[in-house]
């Protein structure tokens, strides 16, 4: 019987449905790297969220494994080119937590555009600080989303609901899709200029780290709001942080940080910065479904050798 290991913590959904196609589900999660090394040998597949990082030294140790999935979609925790080399296909699931994720970029640019969380707290003090809570409307402004994928579409649907202009930026878009979300396609430079708020929805690889950095807030508008539920490694954190001090940046929502778990940080302490620690998909419904994908997706290749969404599947 082929084993499976559970390296995250997953909704049951995952173990049952392995179990219910004939495969030994193992859960061990919470294990540092020297004990995933130590045991990883003895599974031909793993499954994964984002707290395990598959890096070369564990896939190398991982005699048998076959394949991995994410259950999620962002694979910077894995180490691809490893798995390649060793013909290990590596899945994700990149529609499972896309409407969480969307949906948390807009509570974000929400809370954002009246200082929800500020307000909370204060008032929770027992303080009544009604002029200070001064925001803004969201209707009429324009909002530049960087990065029109699958969670980047989900965000200028809401955001066209909610009566703004929505600028996107995305390589290799085209004028069709454009058309059908009813956005206008803009240059990242245009986009910078004319946004009010900006939200960012790209993947972390070289061409994308450090993309919000001192010269691309340099272009924006003064007092702009920025979001980001992608990946911390896109922005440069101190130019940020200056950023938002000078005033140039009215306000960050922010999701994810270079370094995590963040229990420490440059912007801690900020009023004008609004914190969560990387739960854009962290929904009842969002789990459920990327528990129960990534499940399908290696009892799939290890019984009959299909793949889906396997992010390396045409190098293997």
């Amino acid at each position: 019987m082929k084993k499976v290991l559970i390296a995250d913590k997953a909704d049951a959904i995952c173990e049952r449905i392995l179990k219910e196609r004939g495969l030994e589900p193992v859960v061990k999660t919470g294990m540092k790297p020297e004990e995933l090394k130590a045991c990883i040998a003895g599974f031909d597949a793993i499954i994964v969220r984002s707290a395990t990082t598959l890096t070369k030294d564990l896939i190398e140790a991982a005699a048998n494994l076959k394949a991995v999935a994410r259950a999620g979609s962002g694979v910077d925790n894995i180490d691809v080119p490893a798995c390649t080399e060793k013909k290990v296909v590596v899945m994700n699931t990149p529609f499972g937590n896309t409407v969480s994720t969307g949906e948390h970029a807009i509570a974000m640019m929400m809370a954002l555009a009246r200082h929800i969380p500020q307000a909370n707290a204060s008032t929770h003090a027992g303080k009544w600080e009604k002029k200070k809570f001064e925001g803004v409307e969201l209707t009429g402004k324009t909002l530049g989303v960087v990065g029109c994928g699958n969670i980047g579409g989900v965000v200028v649907e809401r955001a066209l609901g909610l009566k703004m202009n929505v600028l996107v930026y995305t390589p290799n878009m085209t004028a069709e899709r454009a058309r059908k979300l009813g956005a206008q396609m803009a240059g990242l430079d245009e986009l910078y200029q004319k946004s009010d708020f900006i939200t960012y929805h790209v993947a972390m690889r070289e061409a994308t780290k450090g993309l919000l950095n001192k010269e691309a807030i340099a272009k924006m508008k003064k007092g702009v709001r920025l979001i980001n539920c992608a990946r911390g490694g896109i922005m440069v954190e101190a130019d940020v942080k200056e950023a938002l001090l000078s005033g140039q940046v009215a306000g960050l929502a922010c999701d994810v940080f270079v370094k995590e778990p963040a229990t420490e940080h440059i912007f801690f302490g900020m009023e004008n910065v609004i914190a969560t620690p990387h739960i854009a998909a962290s929904t009842k419904d969002a789990q459920v479904t990327v528990a129960r994908q990534a499940a399908e997706q290696i009892a799939d290749y290890l019984l009959t050798g299909k793949r889906t969404h396997a992010v390396n599947g045409d190098k293997l």
